[in-house]
């Protein structure tokens, strides 16, 4: 049965990209070997979206959630953290996009549906 999911963030500078998420969003992580570092993620959900044609998709993309869009995105700047859009309002909730110190941009959004990542498995 599936105990668990993976996800992978590519970088053109994973020691950079590594470090942000140590020292930084200060997740707890463990040394697989020489540096390489995986991270805990917080609860997660997983939604499948339509692609082709007028959509964004075609590709997978993370996105982390928060309760508080506004306050988390001042005490992530507060950090340092740049961000890559505005605060923007979709159907969904309000999301903006951070920057991966030498990683790209992830998502992040506060969500106004309902949530399934609390759900008992």
């Amino acid at each position: 049965m599936i105990t668990a999911a993976h996800a992978i963030v590519y970088a053109d500078d994973p020691d950079q990209a590594r470090a942000f998420f140590r020292d930084v969003l200060e997740m707890p992580n463990v040394d697989i070997h020489g540096g390489w570092l995986i991270f805990k993620l917080p609860a997660a959900e997983l939604g499948v979206h339509p692609s082709g044609e007028g959509s964004p998709g075609g590709h997978h993309e993370l996105f982390f959630m928060c309760d508080d869009i506004d306050d988390t995105v001042a005490e992530l700047t507060a950090k340092g953290v740049e961000f890559s859009a505005p605060i923007s309002t979709a159907r969904f909730g309000r999301m903006t996009r951070l920057r991966i110190p030498g990683g790209g941009d992830i998502g992040l959004y506060q969500p106004s549906h309902a949530t399934a990542y609390d759900l008992p498995l």
